[in-house]
């Protein structure tokens, strides 16, 4: 979660550097990934993303996404320490609005279970002999 947080703050302030990129200004991309914000902002979303997957390898999504959520307060909190933005009330709202949907999410029972251990069959059959 918070790798995720992080990482998105890195590439806001590496992007904010860069300038603006979109149809008309494609080619600005690849100078942007010399940029070392950019570059740890990516880094930082991948080990993110390594975080996520392995959590999804043995929890239900329905609970690993919710328990990311949290970022969102994480990534306000940076944008507003070290990206120097303005948060405005109605922002704050809708981060409260997601605090409150992951409490309640999380206070709901898991439904995360252990799969089931597959027998080989040559396992089976040494246990009729």
């Amino acid at each position: 979660m918070i790798f995720g947080a992080v990482g998105d703050a890195f590439l806001s302030r590496g992007m904010k550097q860069v300038g603006p990129v979109d149809v008309h200004h494609v080619a600005k991309v690849l100078p942007a990934l010399a940029n070392p914000f950019v570059i740890l902002g990516i880094l930082s979303l991948l080990i993110f993303m390594f975080s996520y997957m392995t959590a999804l390898s043995f929890a239900d999504l329905s609970y690993v996404l919710p328990a990311t959520a949290g970022s969102y307060v994480v990534m306000v909190l940076l944008s507003i320490i070290w990206l120097h933005e303005h948060v405005s009330l109605h922002r704050w709202a809708g981060v409260g609005f997601i605090v409150l949907g992951v409490g309640i999410v999380a206070g709901g029972p898991s439904r995360t279970e252990k799969p089931p251990m597959h027998i080989s069959e040559s396992e089976t059959a040494e246990e009729h002999v």
